[in-house]
């Protein structure tokens, strides 16, 4: 699993009982307590710089490097922030899953809710896909529609795409293991 932020979705996933073989998150964050509490192994792999001087192939490298340590056969992306290379993709085509707060393939990219809010559409949600080089661009697996209501914020908005995310995307993933015949010990 990759994550950068609070570790909502590693602990959805963990309660549901989907097996995790590493955690590599790209900053210090809440998702590596949520992991070693949890026993689950562990490792930061620091994204040093975020600017024009950051080699995006060698850093996809080193995380791929950490993967392949583990035995990682289905990598899970939970709110990563920082999009990878050719590298993952040669090294697990079609085996990259990824969650967006959005009913792709509308509002693609990083500001998903925030331009749901200020399209003015009724409906948003959550969806599950297959990631590929192209951002947000994978094969959809699952959606689910969330309203978007009358005084909403990107912040409530989020909270409730969220909820449906931390239920969706362990059952997705769950589902692709058995699909797929992947080990679960």
């Amino acid at each position: 699993m990759l994550a950068s932020g609070s570790g909502t979705n590693l602990e959805a996933i963990l309660e549901a009982d989907v097996p995790v073989a590493v955690v590599v998150v790209d900053r210090p964050c809440r998702a590596l307590e949520v992991a070693t509490n949890a026993g689950v192994p562990a490792q930061l792999v620091e994204r040093t710089s975020f600017g024009k001087d950051f080699d995006r192939v060698a850093y996809t490298e080193q995380v791929v490097d950490v993967l392949r340590a583990h035995g990682v056969e289905l990598v899970v992306m939970a709110g990563f922030g920082t999009i990878l290379d050719k590298p993952v993709h040669d090294a697990y085509p079609g085996q990259i899953l990824n969650t967006h707060p959005a009913l792709l393939p509308a509002f693609r990219g990083w500001h998903a809710v925030e331009e749901a809010l200020a399209a003015g559409v009724k409906v948003t949600g959550c969806t599950v896909h297959v990631a590929t080089l192209e951002v947000d661009d994978g094969p959809i697996l699952a959606q689910e529609a969330v309203p978007v209501l009358p005084g909403d914020t990107v912040d409530s908005l989020h909270e409730r795409i969220k909820d449906v995310e931390r239920r969706l995307y362990p059952a997705t993933i769950a589902e692709v293991i058995a699909t797929k015949g992947i080990p679960t010990t």
